[in-house]
């Protein structure tokens, strides 16, 4: 599938905007617990994109932390609304990962993987026609 380029989105109250001038490199359902609570009890859909291709307005606020992966995460949220927008690795400073929530066109977020099962719940709904990885993935290095 194509994207439509620029992919858009933004935040639930419109104080933050975002433009990405790429094509998704890859889409993942997430069940690490970090994700867990930025999702309220379920898992997050990122969708990971190159980090200079976007081009951000209005005010985040970040949480730095240290992943179960021993990556440290920078996380960018709306002040006003508290929507989730962002994540950053300092390992991997080339990628952003954006939440698929905050596209205008949710169709952009098209899973490939769901990650970190082994902390997911056990009354989580996984997709079976993914391939399921149960801790940290590789890193990604191509399109999907």
């Amino acid at each position: 599938m194509t994207t439509t380029l620029p992919v858009t989105g933004g935040c639930l109250c419109g104080a933050v905007r975002y433009t990405i001038d790429a094509e998704p490199i890859a889409t993942r359902i997430c069940w690490c617990r970090d994700c867990q609570h930025l999702a309220a009890g379920n898992a997050t859909v990122n969708v990971i994109f190159p980090s200079d291709k976007i081009a951000i307005t209005g005010e985040t606020r970040g949480y730095e932390s240290h992943a179960d992966s021993g990556n440290v995460m920078h996380r960018r949220f709306c002040p006003a609304c508290g929507t989730p927008l962002f994540s950053e690795a300092e390992v991997r400073p080339h990628l952003i990962i954006v939440r698929a929530g905050t596209l205008d066109d949710p169709e952009v977020a098209r899973p490939s993987a769901t990650i970190w099962t082994d902390s997911a719940p056990h009354w989580a709904l996984i997709d079976e026609t993914l391939p399921k990885i149960e801790g940290q993935p590789a890193p990604v290095t191509t399109r999907r």
